[in-house]
């Protein structure tokens, strides 16, 4: 398998960093070289803007706020993290990338969209070759996010509401996109699932 930039997304608790995990740890037994990494973060700069983003009340931001913030973490993430892994010929794969700034801004935090796609245009100017959405009721995820002990849960504060919406948004990527996002059924066991992956990928 040549170079790819693979990205995963789901709403929150939809099990898309344990299959991200599980892809590259596949990968690299296979004989590949993976960088494995995460948004926001994946680099020094970004992880500090992440605990500025998912820590705190649900309000600490608005929408637009929090477009420009995401996107200055993707770019640091893009400058010193992905394009030096694709530049020396590493296969990346990332727990999210654009799509959710698409999703989580763009089209439920309010009708942002367009703001959200050309300030990627301008700043990031890449997408991955490669998306797997990650798709389970957002019931099931949001109890799953809100077992965690991280404190990293400030969208998740946003309700049952706000994950149906996100989960719609993830959806509709496959219409937008349909050359490069595939949805994966997430209600299932997470062999099942990284085996499905593994396929498609091949």
């Amino acid at each position: 398998m040549a170079r790819r930039f693979i990205s995963f997304e789901g709403i929150d608790g939809s099990g898309k960093s344990t299959q991200a995990r599980l892809l590259a740890a596949h990968l690299r037994a296979t004989g590949h070289d993976v960088v494995l990494t995460r948004e926001p973060g994946g680099s020094p700069g970004a992880e500090e803007i992440r605990a500025l983003l998912l820590r705190g009340e649900a309000d600490r931001w608005s929408a637009e706020t929090e477009i420009l913030l995401f996107t200055a973490a993707r770019r640091d993430h893009l400058e010193r993290t992905i394009r030096p892994a694709l530049g020396r010929g590493a296969t990346v794969v990332t727990d999210r990338f654009a799509d959710s700034t698409r999703v989580y801004q763009g089209i439920t935090r309010g009708d942002l969209r367009g703001i959200v796609d050309r300030l990627h245009a301008l700043m990031i100017g890449v997408e991955p070759d490669l998306t797997f959405v990650v798709d389970i009721a957002p019931a099931t995820g949001l109890a799953r996010a809100a077992a965690r002990s991280d404190g990293e849960q400030r969208f998740e504060g946003m309700g049952l509401a706000m994950q149906e919406a996100m989960r719609a948004g993830f959806l509709a990527l496959a219409q937008d996109f349909p050359e490069r996002v595939r949805i994966i059924d997430g209600d299932r066991p997470a062999d099942a699932i990284a085996a499905d992956i593994a396929a498609q990928l091949r």
